[in-house]
């Protein structure tokens, strides 16, 4: 009989936003599989979980790198995809860590959908989102009454963010390291300097909460960063 996958959301950093149920899944998982970008890293989404993660449970970190080659990231797909089907195979309850919610920008997905279209039994666990959890850290209501909220990952493709900023309320900002002087930039245009906040690395040891948009201008933003915009200027800072 196969075993089966469970797609777990760990949140952002804070261990202690994992759900009672990816905590009792980790209790019990035969395979747990953490990805990470580079071989050499460690992976951030294992540190938030291992808490919870039972000794005998066998420990996979597999790398998904994080970079624009299709064929290398095709390459490293059909690898850990072969990996985790054979543990699936053998009947093993396999858990697969990831950071934030599975379902949203997550290298899961890739993962969900290949093991899917083989038929294998999955169950996704959702998990705090990064801009749910700096929206509570700042205090900051992402939408009120009749406001709108737009999610946009900070892309090259000007015009899509030029949309978003004019037809949204409210903005979440995520990859904000792909172009943190750009949306800078697009702040001062729109005179939203004073109506944002950032926070890096949400929930972890050395997070960053900002209001100042020198920090997008003069400092290296790191890769877990997360903007909120309020257009309407209820920055509770």
């Amino acid at each position: 009989m196969k075993g089966k996958l469970y797609g777990i959301g760990v949140g952002p950093g804070d261990p202690d936003l994992l759900t009672l149920k990816a905590v009792k899944i980790l209790a019990n998982a035969d395979v747990v599989i953490c990805p990470k970008g580079k071989q050499e890293e460690d992976s951030i989404a294992l540190k938030i979980a291992r808490e919870h993660i039972q000794p005998a449970a066998e420990i996979k970190a597999l790398v998904f790198p994080m970079v624009y080659c299709q064929e290398t990231l095709e390459s490293h797909w059909r690898e850990n995809i072969s990996i985790i089907a054979d543990a699936l195979d053998k009947g093993k309850k396999v858990a697969f860590l990831t950071l934030g919610d599975p379902l949203l920008y997550s290298t899961y997905i890739y993962i969900l959908k290949a093991l899917m279209a083989a038929d294998y039994t999955i169950e996704t666990i959702p998990g705090v989102t990064s801009f749910s959890a700096t929206a509570s850290r700042a205090n900051l209501p992402l939408a009120e009454g009749d406001e709108t909220l737009t999610i946009l990952p900070l892309i090259k493709e000007e015009e899509r963010v030029k949309k978003a900023f004019d037809t949204s309320d409210n903005l979440v900002v995520l990859k904000v390291s792909h172009d943190p002087k750009g949306l800078a930039k697009r702040l001062r245009e729109k005179g939203l300097q004073n109506s944002f906040v950032m926070i890096s690395k949400c929930g972890h040891e050395d997070e960053k909460i900002t209001r100042d948009i020198r920090d997008l201008e003069e400092e290296k933003v790191p890769y877990l960063s997360t903007v909120i915009i309020k257009k309407g200027g209820h920055n509770h800072g």
